[in-house]
């Protein structure tokens, strides 16, 4: 069996395996995030946070309990890194740095899990396991929380109470992550991937010295780093490490968990607003665009130019053999069209043009499925901005789902895709006029400026995955990827939140023969041109500078 037909079978296997949970996963997380009902456990810790779950938020209360929550999660996380080396279980390391600790916190809070240190020679069982891993789980129920929300804007009316965010992250977490991430994790050991709390210990010599590993508890922490779309790796390997991703088989059923619930979270949208047609028609856009990119990205990595890349049987340099191209391809696609971030391969030894793939990918706002909660509200806000342009073209006032598309909600949703190109194209702008911040790169040319493109593409879309070659851990990369990373995550989140606010308390328009009908797929392929349209061509001419003329001088 050749490697591309290889591909095609993984690809066919993950859309039947997605496709089969689609609609019940989607069901149960309408009737999680609709239920009255709370469970023991969960009053239990509404006692000990001494919140209401009965109490109905406007959106400002809303965002404050968000922005707050997270505050206090990084300077939670922040404390733990700096006072690791009096923590138990710290296996020898030292506290990090203060700029580093700063960049992790926020980092693993706002669900982008850039790392720029070595997972395995900087961080202790307590602060990997009780720190970086918790985040894991409650940063993801932080965007399906913001993303429901924006999901009630559109269902209710005539009200500005859009639920309660402290159920609504205890919920997601207690009633969705935790329960999958269980069977995740053990479907990952039974696949090789280690479980355990050893110190560290030599397995042989390497170039002359020894080599040292340290165990850890990596499957549980590898199943919600995947389903969260979080990407924080246990070892600086990533999931290119046979400890966290030892087989094929576990490399395919990390991408399911990356795109299993963006891509269900479609279905809980059309059940919430009351016609699944309208979440079919998103999850068709997402669909188009996914598959699009991963098909451009196989076809790019398995061009054979020249002999070395016939006898490798493509572009195989920074890829697992025992992944191939189109394990990685896969992989590639899923990681940057989502805000997972983690890795089983170097981008940065992509073709070209590969490499131009995984930046694009985020660089839409990953929205293809994108992050969970963030890919669909994302999405949302693109199917704003579609059917304005679609009134537009016919001299209609723009309605979206009896809700009308005025001035304001138009401005909130101009806002929100205004803010991550401005802060990936300004920070990329200054580091690469300053002398300092091109010190830490390993290329020169074309290349090079790859490679800080990247990395603020990553930081301000909260992927955290890395071109590698450029030497991060620096004062400067650290705040201002940081800074990145915050900016990028909850800025976003006040239009989302602002939007949702402004739609529910509009009075629902009826339905004529001149509203544009936007659960078939005319409107899903304008929404498509939108995203590419719109979001693609502001990157363009900083593509054009890196990955595009890197592939076109190959």
């Amino acid at each position: 069996m050749s490697s591309q037909i290889a591909g095609v079978l993984q690809l066919l296997a993950l859309i039947t395996a997605l496709t089969l949970v689609h609609r019940p996963l989607g069901d149960y997380m309408a009737k999680v995030y609709s239920s009255e009902r709370h469970y023991s456990p969960e009053r239990w810790i509404y006692r000990v946070i001494g919140a209401d779950p009965a109490a109905g938020m406007r959106w400002p209360a809303y965002l404050r309990a968000v922005l707050a929550f997270s505050a206090v999660s990084v300077l939670l996380l922040y404390l733990m890194q700096r006072m690791q080396g009096l923590l138990p279980g710290s296996l020898g390391f030292s506290s990090i740095s203060p700029d580093q600790a700063f960049n992790t916190a926020v980092s693993f809070v706002a669900n982008t899990n850039w790392q720029s240190y070595y997972g395995e020679q900087a961080m202790g069982h307590v602060v990997q396991t009780g720190g970086l891993a918790v985040q894991n789980f409650v940063s993801a129920a932080v965007g399906m929380a913001v993303a429901v929300t924006l999901v009630r804007g559109f269902s209710r009316s005539r009200t500005g109470e859009l639920g309660n965010f402290w159920t609504d992250l205890v919920r997601g977490t207690v009633r969705i992550l935790l329960p999958i991430s269980v069977i995740g994790a053990v479907v990952l050991v039974a696949c090789g991937a280690i479980q355990n709390f050893s110190g560290i210990h030599q397995v042989g010599q390497f170039l002359g010295g020894p080599q040292e590993w340290n165990g850890g508890a990596v499957a549980s922490q590898e199943a919600i780093k995947e389903l969260g779309t979080n990407g924080g790796g246990y070892f600086s390997a990533n999931s290119a490490h046979p400890f966290e991703n030892p087989t094929p088989l576990s490399n395919l059923f990390e991408i399911f968990l990356i795109l299993l619930i963006p891509f269900a979270l479609t279905r809980t949208f059309g059940r919430m607003v009351g016609s699944s047609k309208q979440g079919y028609a998103i999850l068709g856009a997402m669909a188009v665009i996914w598959i699009g990119f991963t098909a451009l990205m196989m076809w790019t990595e398995f061009a054979h130019r020249g002999a070395a890349f016939e006898i490798a049987g493509g572009a195989m340099e920074g890829k697992e053999t025992r992944f191939g191209i189109a394990g990685s391809s896969l992989f590639a696609v899923a990681t940057t069209l989502t805000s997972t971030g983690a890795v089983n391969s170097f981008h940065s030894s992509y073709t070209g043009f590969g490499g131009g793939i995984t930046m694009l990918g985020m660089q839409l706002g990953e929205i293809a499925p994108g992050g969970v909660g963030s890919g669909l509200y994302g999405m949302l806000i693109m199917a704003v901005i579609a059917v304005f342009i679609a009134g537009l073209m016919v001299g209609r006032t723009p309605e979206y789902l009896g809700k009308k598309i005025g001035t304001r909600q138009i401005k909130l949703a101009a806002c929100y895709i205004l803010v991550t190109p401005a802060l990936v194209l300004g920070f990329t702008a200054v580091a690469m006029a300053l002398p300092t911040p091109a010190d830490s790169m390993t290329n020169t040319g074309a290349h090079g400026f790859s490679e800080i493109l990247y990395a603020y593409t990553s930081g301000a879309n909260n992927n955290g995955s890395a071109f590698a070659g450029l030497d991060a851990d620096t004062p400067w990369f650290n705040t201002t990827i940081g800074i990145a990373m915050a900016l990028g995550r909850f800025l976003p989140m006040v239009f989302v939140l602002a939007l949702a606010g402004s739609l529910a308390e509009q009075q629902p328009v009826p339905t004529t023969a001149g509203t544009l009908r936007t659960d078939k797929p005319l409107y899903a392929g304008l929404l498509v041109g939108t995203v590419l349209t719109v979001t693609g061509l502001t990157y363009f001419p900083a593509l054009a500078l890196g990955p595009l003329a890197e592939g076109l001088a190959s």
